[in-house]
């Protein structure tokens, strides 16, 4: 009997000790907007400004309705773009909290490239291979500025938000990369991408470590067609 009192005090002190810690972690659920007209119309997006599709909202909305299901958001953070703010429209919706606008979420700054089609890109503006990190051509931002926009978005983010607090994030897949090379620590240089369907989640802890729980989650929208 002394066994199984012990034994419940213990699990009592241990269930307590786990929502404490629980409750003194970040949760940042960070998700990629819809699919937009750019992808439609198969021309590089960038900073180039589209809409939503039809297809693209009803993927927003899905993930709302599984957002609002599973975490409970404190804030959320969006690119200015369309396509992002309306993908975050529907979460804010949908869990009655205002977003806030970053332009620092913004997408990679292609320059001159943004609204082409891939083809006529190729030819106006031909790839050039191993072009420094600090160096640009075509109108487009560095690697380095790239890297530092992701840098000073999730830093103030951090700083703004009580260490319990769980913010939602609402970005585009490059800048959602640059965004886990900060959270990881990976040089400039790394040559590794974490890619993001429309309305990936991804969602990561950060309290002394730092834990990915998922990545590029699309459950919500495996019946979309």
């Amino acid at each position: 009997m002394h066994n199984g009192i012990i034994r419940f005090m213990y699990e009592m002190k241990k269930n307590v000790l786990n929502d404490w810690f629980r409750r003194r972690e970040m949760r940042i659920v960070i998700i990629r907007h819809g699919e937009s007209e750019a992808d439609i119309l198969n021309v590089h997006e960038g900073r180039a400004d589209y809409n939503l599709t039809e297809k693209g909202h009803t993927q927003a909305r899905a993930m709302a309705e599984f957002v609002s299901k599973n975490y409970n958001i404190n804030k959320i953070y969006v690119s200015t773009l369309k396509r992002a703010v309306q993908t975050a429209t529907h979460l804010s919706e949908k869990i009655g909290i205002p977003i806030i606008i970053d332009d620092m979420l913004m997408e990679f700054n292609n320059g001159l490239l943004a609204g082409l089609s891939r083809e006529e890109a190729d030819i106006k503006y031909p790839k050039i291979d191993n072009l420094p990190i600090d160096q640009s051509v075509y109108g487009q931002e560095t690697r380095v500025d790239f890297r530092k926009r992701a840098e000073i978005a999730f830093e103030r983010i951090i700083k703004e938000n009580d260490s319990d607090t769980t913010v939602a994030i609402v970005s585009h897949g490059g800048m959602i990369n640059q965004l886990y090379h900060v959270f990881l620590g990976l040089p400039i240089e790394s040559k590794i991408f974490f890619g993001t369907g429309d309305t990936g989640i991804h969602e990561w802890i950060l309290k002394e470590e730092r834990y990915i729980l998922k990545a590029n989650l699309l459950e919500h929208i495996m019946e979309i067609k």
